[in-house]
C-alpha cells in the first residue's frame, strides 16, 4: 500500500481489530492497546501475513498492507 500520509494506530489500525480478535489474542497481548500492538507489531504482522490471525479467516491483502505501512511509517499512536 503506497501512501504519502502517515498512518496512526488510533485512526488507521485500531479500527481493523474487532472485539472477537481482541478476545482471541488476550493471552498474548491486547489488540486495543497501542503499547501492546506497538511492542508486538512484527509478530502480529507475521501472523496476519501467514493467515494465522484472526482465527476466523485471513485479512484481505489491503488490511495486511496497511499494518505493514504503519509499522514502516514509525508506529505512530
Amino acid at each position: 500500500m503506497a501512501t504519502s500520509e502517515a498512518l496512526s494506530y488510533a485512526h488507521d489500525i485500531r479500527p481493523l481489530f474487532r472485539e472477537h480478535d481482541r478476545e482471541s489474542m488476550m493471552s498474548h497481548f491486547d489488540l486495543f492497546s497501542y503499547d501492546d500492538v506497538r511492542a508486538n507489531a512484527e509478530p502480529i504482522y507475521q501472523w496476519l501475513e501467514e493467515g494465522d490471525m484472526p482465527c476466523d479467516g485471513a485479512w484481505p491483502r489491503e488490511r495486511v498492507d496497511r499494518l505493514r505501512s504503519w509499522i514502516d511509517g514509525g508506529l505512530l499512536p
